[in-house]
């Protein structure tokens, strides 16, 4: 990959890492704030009640998918990135300022509930653009170690979160952090998307976005570009985004933003410990992203989905009651890790599989709408069900839950076709690709793609 490339995928990174940093630290450093929010009670609760504002985020998300993902297909890529970016800082610095019940009752709840609404709109548009983005400014025989990076950023983001938390709790009286030292993070998050907004301004438009941007080559008239009617001509490939989403934003949100409450919270390891759990786990995870993603541009995406949805099927239950029983640090930190293993099959690609689905003029909003109602109805409610079968007492109903999620979207990956070989200028037409031009001097940056 050129010079070039790469200088596209780092300013996409960047972005992504900032906004999912934001993302993050709210479910990180619920367990510090979740009672300066709601008045004294039962402390699973009181966690119930900030999951339950975590999950309102992720159902913005759809309306974000559709508002930023039009902006995307209709202005631009770096339009979208840049105004999801702009949601972000407003959102964090809005947390970090949120006066607390003991000051003004409730108020601090509603000012906590609009900055996850905005949270929700940014990221529901994030996910997309980054996807898009990622994915068309590869070569395409890399689409998918570059697209890899999404989720090494997204992974990074909370990396940096569960790594401020860490050095807070060491540095910090457990009384301080509750009181005020889980402001910190946010005000950091905003002043990062404050730079990052910048770099966004100055980053370069992908080429098959701007080759296709004035007239409908791709098979969508310009007047349709991101429009939903634009996006209902590709029902199908919107329904499998849905369904291929399902099982494994289950999966991701247990063993990332899940996991640290649930070593705390059911295997009784202490904060530190369970933070320093993940901590480690996901920096190995983050390194697997572009070794999975490179290892998908040479046998194909489908093999690597079908590997997670297997082993998420049929190891989550396992995995999850033996966690639970966990006593120390290494017990935790392996069973932690291979849940990570496994469902690296599901993150390292599934961002340029859905973009390779959808044709120019409406992939930004075919990824963004269809991926934000998934992670609306699954992943935004996946930690707010955990607590819901604590609370009920049947904790290991939600083991089940999560493995026949996996085993639902195990059925499309083995019915769902191959879309390594799409060339992205030509999906969708029902027109041949057509074949790559060799580089002067040296091998072709692209692979021959057959004809479809």
């Amino acid at each position: 990959m050129g010079r070039e490339h790469w200088k596209k995928i780092w300013v996409g990174s960047a972005g992504n890492m900032v906004e999912w940093f934001d993302w993050f630290v709210y479910a990180s450093f619920a367990t510090y704030f979740a009672g300066a929010f709601f008045p004294e009670g039962n402390d699973t609760a009181k966690l119930m009640n900030t999951a339950g504002i975590f999950a309102v985020g992720f159902f913005m998300r759809p309306v974000g998918g559709w508002l930023l993902g039009r902006v995307g297909d209709r202005k631009g890529r770096k339009a979208a990135l840049t105004l999801t970016v702009t949601l972000m800082s407003a959102s964090a610095l809005l947390i970090a300022v949120a006066p607390t019940y003991s000051v003004a009752g409730y108020g601090g709840a509603a000012v906590l509930l609009i900055a996850r609404l905005l949270q929700g709109l940014s990221v529901g548009g994030e996910y997309a653009a980054s996807a898009t983005y990622l994915t068309e400014a590869s070569a395409p025989r890399h689409r998918g170690f570059a697209s890899s990076f999404q989720y090494v950023s997204m992974t990074v983001g909370q990396i940096l979160g569960l790594g401020l938390q860490i050095v807070l709790q060491r540095t910090m009286s457990d009384e301080a952090l509750h009181s005020w030292g889980w402001r910190i993070p946010f005000i950091i998050g905003a002043l990062g998307a404050a730079v990052v907004f910048y770099l966004r301004r100055n980053m370069l438009e992908t080429e098959v976005y701007e080759e296709l941007a004035e007239d409908g080559p791709d098979g969508v008239p310009a007047a349709e570009k991101g429009t939903i009617r634009a996006l209902l001509a590709h029902k199908r490939e919107a329904f499998l985004v849905i369904a291929l989403t399902m099982g494994g934003t289950v999966a991701y949100y247990t063993y990332t933003t899940y996991l640290t409450k649930y070593l705390s919270n059911s295997a009784g390891l202490p904060k530190e410990t369970a933070t320093l759990v993940s901590f480690c786990a996901l920096i190995v995870f983050a390194a697997l992203q572009p070794l999975a993603g490179a290892l998908s541009d040479r046998v194909g995406r489908r093999p690597l989905l079908i590997t997670f949805a297997l082993g998420s099927t049929f190891l989550t239950v396992p995995i999850m009651t033996l966690l639970s029983r966990a006593g120390s640090f290494w017990p935790a930190f392996g069973l932690s890790l291979l849940a990570l293993v496994v469902i690296t099959g599901y993150t390292s690609i599934n961002a340029c599989v859905k973009a390779e689905l959808f044709p120019t003029g409406v992939r930004a909003l075919g990824v963004a709408l269809p991926y934000a109602i998934a992670n609306a109805l699954f992943g935004g409610t996946a930690e707010y069900v955990a607590l819901w079968f604590k609370r009920s007492g049947a904790e290991s109903g939600f083991y089940w839950y999560v493995a026949g999620c996996a085993a639902v979207s195990l059925i499309v990956y083995l019915t769902m076709r191959e879309t390594r070989d799409i060339d992205l200028k030509t999906v969708g037409t029902g027109r041949a690709a057509p074949a790559p031009e060799p580089a002067v001097g040296g091998e072709s940056d692209a692979d021959p793609v057959p004809a479809r």
